[in-house]
């Protein structure tokens, strides 16, 4: 009975990760809109970032926390729990997922009965007060390098989509996949749809929005700095190990992933076209830049 029991839970999170990913991809593909890119569009290739250590120096929740707590939205104490998990994720260079859902579904308490535009414009005061100087300027030059080359660029993280497509904005980016909380007549009910943008999810997300964009996953890239991403990582062409945990350092070694360190005391790769764009994203890169500069 155990073993069917295990087997049941287990086709759960599937499912719940599936319609996660399914959500955000819905709501990010409605976001976007008709914006082209800086160059001659490369319509199959993409790329994708995760964002807590990859993209931004930290996690981007606990900051939300932060700002959401000095607005009295809760109180101290509930931000020393957060403060905690920073802690943990800061030294350790790891997330624990049931850390993540814990901060991820206290947060949703604390925004439930709230407005989506009275979130969207205080997420967009957090982000100039705490996320702005916090981005990785080594992440950020990989992600211009993608748009430089035609390509759309999107942020891929269990962040509330709200948060996420501000940061995106914020940087010039495509969009964002993140993750989807409920809402009625434009108000959070304080449930997610499915479960976390995390971990699967993120590659069901991925899988999902390559096609409504008629993205070719093996012309596409991802970024993550976590073994919790080896899914999304192993769904495109080319991966990159970003700011590496110990896990996904080992991964990315045995794979042959490349690898990008942009942390105090370590050694920054230089940014070459070639290895991180891959050798397909290239062509279709060249073969655009051949045509003409739309903007």
């Amino acid at each position: 009975m155990s073993a069917w029991r295990g087997r049941d839970k287990s086709q759960e999170l599937e499912r719940l990760a599936a319609l996660a990913g399914e959500a955000s991809a819905e709501a990010a593909h409605a976001a976007a809109g008709p914006a082209a890119p800086p160059a001659p569009p490369d319509l199959t290739a993409a790329a994708f970032f995760d964002v807590d250590n990859t993209m931004m120096m930290g996690a981007s929740i606990f900051y939300f926390a932060r700002g959401l707590a000095a607005r009295k939205f809760f109180t101290s104490a509930d931000l020393a729990g957060f403060v905690w998990g920073q802690i943990k994720f800061r030294l350790g260079g790891r997330e624990n997922k049931e850390d993540i859902k814990t901060h991820r579904e206290r947060a949703l308490s604390f925004v439930a009965g709230r407005t989506v535009a009275e979130l969207t414009s205080i997420s967009e005061e957090i982000y100039d007060e705490l996320m702005a100087d916090k981005i990785w300027s080594g992440t950020r030059a990989l992600a211009q390098m993608h748009l430089d080359a035609g390509q759309r660029v999107w942020l891929v993280t269990a962040t509330p989509i709200e948060l996420a497509a501000i940061i995106s904005r914020r940087l010039g980016l495509t969009g964002a996949l993140g993750t989807v909380a409920e809402t009625r007549d434009g108000v959070y009910t304080g449930r997610l749809v499915g479960d976390l943008l995390h971990g699967r999810a993120k590659a069901h997300a991925v899988r999902a929005l390559a096609s409504r964009e008629g993205l070719n996953l093996k012309r596409c890239t991802a970024y993550s700095d976590s073994a919790n991403d080896i899914p999304m990582l192993s769904v495109v062409g080319t991966a990159v190990a970003v700011n590496p945990d110990g896990g996904l350092r080992d991964v990315a070694r045995a794979r042959g992933w490349e690898i990008r360190d942009f942390r105090t005391g370590r050694k920054a790769a230089k940014i070459g076209v070639p290895s991180v764009l891959g050798a397909g994203a290239l062509a279709g890169a060249v073969a655009a830049g051949m045509a003409y500069r739309r903007r």
